[in-house]
């Protein structure tokens, strides 16, 4: 038999091509169940740090793997491409129909069997790895029970990161007299909100994001912030000007109210469909929610906003890979033990629907 843990991206990805075909296959998940920190429906395929998944143009390397992706047939590149909602040049999605079309394909793909069970509480890695192929795809936020046991059987103590999510907000309450749709230098869709802030605005903003609570970590945790997710207020505290040159770069807008390019932009993209939900680009953060309020309402065209849900913090754990797996993803101690994902250090949505596409050939 062929057990699946965990049914995620990479889970369902692998679950789905393996049932294709003509294998049976055991996938479990423990939602609803558990819940990790970063998890809030029980649906699968879940997706919580942004709603993109990177640019669709085939002249860069995840719009280029995108399309190999569609030519091998794979269910969640399919699934996002119906649930695409618009986002410029890149494929983002309306997260709830995302995960919702990827859990009835799932539940509806004959040889696929659904158990929704925490694996290490429930039952045990070992046994099921006794007689049984098994894919570990658990991803960044696997529980602490399953990971105890990844050490065990691994022998190899696993390496973690913290990620962030950003906030996300009610279009209604943006100020439409402030903000204005379009895209840098006015190519692809002009999907997103943009909202311009003058000098003045920016450095007010600055210095109380800088100077706003956050959330402490524990004591006994370290600290290791993942560059490519990192939360605004450690970057902004890397000087002033640093977000003017990153998610808040001006270059390739102009305000409408003033026929001037602005000091500095914040951009709000669909996060639903209708177009109801704005997430903030590069709004990931760790600050306390009443600071996020509070701070955030400071961006011109927000200081009424209603924020939907809050930017949260979360450890991300996975194995050292290179030490531990073949060029298969197979665990090298143990022949029955595959690993898929993110949990395998892979970054990105699109990287962990590939990694399972490519280790189950």
């Amino acid at each position: 038999m062929i057990i699946v843990i965990g049914a995620g991206l990479a889970g369902c990805e692998a679950a789905y091509q393996i049932a294709k075909e003509g294998l049976d296959v055991t996938l479990y998940e423990m939602k609803p169940k558990k819940y990790s920190p970063a998890h809030s429906n029980e649906n699968f395929a879940e997706i919580v740090c942004s709603n993109s998944f990177k640019s669709n143009l085939i002249t860069n390397a995840c719009g280029l793997l995108k399309e190999e992706l569609r030519r091998l047939d794979s269910l969640l590149i399919k699934c996002a491409d119906k649930t695409a909602v618009p986002a410029g040049q890149a494929l983002a999605v309306d997260r709830e129909k995302f995960s919702k079309l990827v859990t009835k394909e799932i539940e509806n793909k004959k040889n696929i069997k659904i158990i929704k069970e925490e694996v290490g509480t429930d039952v045990s890695l070992k046994e099921l790895a006794k007689d049984n192929i098994v894919i570990i795809a658990t991803g960044p936020l696997t529980s602490d029970v399953l990971s105890k046991e990844i050490t065990e059987i691994t022998g190899n103590d696993g390496l973690h990161f913290y990620d962030a999510a950003a906030p996300i907000i009610e279009k209604e309450t943006i100020d439409m007299d402030i903000g204005f749709f379009g895209d840098r230098y006015g190519k692809g869709d002009p999907s997103y909100i943009n909202l311009p802030m003058n000098k003045e605005e920016y450095e007010n903003f600055w210095n109380e994001l800088v100077n706003a609570e956050i959330v402490e970590l524990h004591n006994f945790e370290k600290r290791e912030i993942f560059e490519g997710c990192m939360p605004i207020e450690v970057m902004a505290k890397r000087g002033m000007d640093t977000l003017r040159y990153g998610p808040l770069k001006p270059v390739g807008f102009t305000d409408p109210r003033t026929d001037t390019r602005p000091y500095a932009i914040v951009q709000l993209r669909k996060d639903n469909e209708e177009g109801t939900l704005y997430n903030m680009v590069g709004f990931q953060t760790n600050l306390k929610f009443g600071e996020q309020k509070r701070v955030f309402s400071l961006i011109p065209g927000l200081n009424k906003a209603e924020f939907v849900k809050y930017g949260v913090m979360h450890r991300n754990t996975y194995i050292n890979s290179p030490k531990l797996l073949d060029n298969t993803y197979n665990l090298i101690k143990n022949k029955n033990i595959y690993f898929a994902g993110q949990i395998t250090g892979v970054e990105g949505y699109v990287e962990s629907i590939s990694s399972r596409i490519d280790s189950s050939d």
